[in-house]
């Protein structure tokens, strides 16, 4: 039996938790993010089926989605609600007694030595759907490259496989924007090479793609065309690299002194969720967004591993400090990074 690998990932999650919370909803078009409320500032967290026909996504201004699908039901975020469902999820999985290594609230890979990966795919979408009643999309490959991407095809609520024989076959023609791990920008560097498709980026040159991208990049956006990747799966838990809060004004700060006391205030907001990792944070992180929507970070190395509020306010404060652009400021966040786990 061959060893393949599975990309399950939940459809539309948190738009699912939510309806199956308000059964009222289904079939409507449903936003979820900020406070639940399109005329105030905020992006959209997530948006269902139905309302990404209207142009709707993550990232979105409220505002925005709003305008798009003025007919869309609006909620708030509730963390909280998505972290309970999806231990429920990611306990349903290992159930089934693969390999089971978790990526986030809705995404898992899987390893398992079979025939038949179509088979265990249905599995697994039939288990999780008894178990939460939400429905899941799987991915299969031979690697985690091709599983990820094979997801892509497979939503909604379907099974696709994708394998280096039929890799160039289903994607060689395709832009490379359909690559993960490329976005809109190296989309833009890749085509002033000439590079569109994935096909081309596949057989790029090596030193060209190091010298435009950077000796790891280049070459890893080559591998990555050609379909190559790592088939490591690993039970150990997963560990977030780092916790983080925001906030997006209603009105823009103008005062720094302002912005400084809401980077204090974010700060202890994170400060406590250090704590509760029980992992001490290496480095913390502030972002600034100014109006209109141009957002910048800058980052401040803690001397020592830390859980102290006193210490990781200061640092936010030094971070802050290295902002030279005093605009008006309509988002501020606060990240604090962990040290890598296997260090």
């Amino acid at each position: 039996m061959a060893t393949w690998i599975l990309h399950v990932d939940l459809d539309q999650f948190i738009a699912a938790v939510e309806v199956l919370r308000h059964p009222e909803l289904r079939g409507r078009p449903l936003v979820v993010g900020g406070d639940g409320d399109p005329a105030k500032r905020g992006v959209v967290a997530t948006a269902s089926y139905e309302a990404r026909q209207h142009g709707v996504h993550s990232g979105l201004p409220m505002r925005t989605a709003a305008r798009r699908c003025p007919d869309a039901v609006f909620l708030p975020a509730d963390r909280d609600a998505y972290e309970a469902t999806s231990a429920r999820v990611m306990t349903a999985l290992r159930e089934l007694g693969y390999v089971t290594e978790v990526l986030g609230w809705d995404e898992a890979f899987v390893a398992a030595e079979t025939d038949d990966p179509e088979a265990v795919a249905r599995r697994i979408r039939q288990h999780i759907k008894a178990a939460t009643q939400l429905d899941s999309s799987v991915g299969i490959g031979e690697n985690r490259i091709q599983a990820k991407v094979a997801t892509t095809f497979a939503k909604p609520a379907g099974v696709f496989r994708l394998t280096g024989q039929t890799w160039f076959s289903v994607l060689g023609a395709r832009p490379t924007g359909e690559l993960l791990g490329v976005g809109a920008k190296t989309e833009h560097k890749l085509a002033e090479l000439g590079i569109g498709t994935v096909a081309e980026l596949a057989g790029a040159d090596l030193a060209v793609m190091a010298g435009r991208f950077g000796p790891t990049i280049g070459p890893w956006l080559v591998q990555t065309a050609n379909g190559l990747g790592s088939a490591e799966v690993t039970a150990e838990p997963w560990v977030p690299r780092s916790r983080s809060r925001e906030i997006t004004f209603q009105r823009n700060i103008e005062d720094w002194a302002q912005v400084r006391e809401e980077v204090l205030r974010l700060a202890a907001q994170v400060t406590r969720d250090v704590a509760a990792e029980q992992r001490p944070a290496v480095r913390i992180v502030v972002k600034v967004r100014h109006a209109p929507f141009f957002t910048s970070t800058h980052g401040q190395t803690l001397a020592e591993p830390t859980s102290d509020e006193a210490v990781i306010g200061q640092a936010a404060l030094a971070a802050l400090d290295k902002f030279t652009d005093r605009r008006p400021v309509r988002l501020l966040g606060v990240r604090a990074e962990f040290a890598d786990p296997e260090r």
